[in-house]
């Protein structure tokens, strides 16, 4: 079978997409407002781009063309950071996928703790893991959009947290500790399941 996505409706396109490209990873995503208030926010349009220098990328949806809270934040800030979620948060993560007013902090909605970083201005999530925090170096809006699209952000990311106990020798991530929690489609998440290893031809 085949679909147009210039004839099918948007939540059509939709379902295909995220229903297609899975599993994906979440980047829960803390800003800072101008006037200090905490954004936290998850995005599953997200992933790592290269290493040399490091650099992630994700995307947030413009609904009715407006931005979210995170994305004025970024743009006027610059900075944020990427915070990986894992089993033990994967609820706290998803109550920070509602949508809040402007002054409510979804730390304080999901009970979780911002925790100081070392070089950007919007704090980490303390019960993540994994901690990267950003500068941002470009952002784009999609071109042709009849419901306001979605702005992509790359960043830079300028410090690795990584707690101890997902950390082995050499840099490596512990998969029998690190739980990483990816989004699927509707409702539905994952976990990493069997792994299973093929050397390079």
């Amino acid at each position: 079978m085949h679909f147009d996505p210039e004839i099918i409706d948007q939540k059509a396109t939709y379902k295909l997409l995220t229903g297609a490209v899975i599993p994906r990873p979440i980047g829960w995503i803390s800003s800072i407002s101008e006037d200090g208030i905490l954004n936290l926010a998850p995005f599953s349009f997200f992933n790592a781009v290269g290493e040399d220098p490091p650099h992630v990328i994700f995307s947030t949806v413009r609904p009715n063309n407006s931005n979210k809270d995170t994305l004025n934040n970024i743009l006027a800030t610059k900075q944020f950071v990427v915070n990986m979620v894992v089993e033990e948060i994967v609820e706290q993560m998803n109550i920070t996928s509602q949508s809040v007013e402007s002054h409510i902090s979804e730390f304080e909605l999901a009970g979780v703790t911002p925790a100081p970083s070392l070089k950007v201005k919007a704090p980490r999530v303390k019960e993540s893991p994994i901690n990267m925090e950003c500068d941002l170096v470009h952002h784009y809006t999609l071109e042709d959009n009849k419901h306001g699209g979605a702005t992509i952000i790359v960043g830079r990311v300028v410090m690795f947290h990584i707690d101890e106990s997902v950390l082995l020798d050499d840099f490596k991530i512990n998969m029998e500790t690190y739980k990483p929690v990816a989004r699927l489609a509707g409702s539905n998440y994952s976990k990493l399941g069997e792994i299973f290893s093929i050397k390079r031809a």
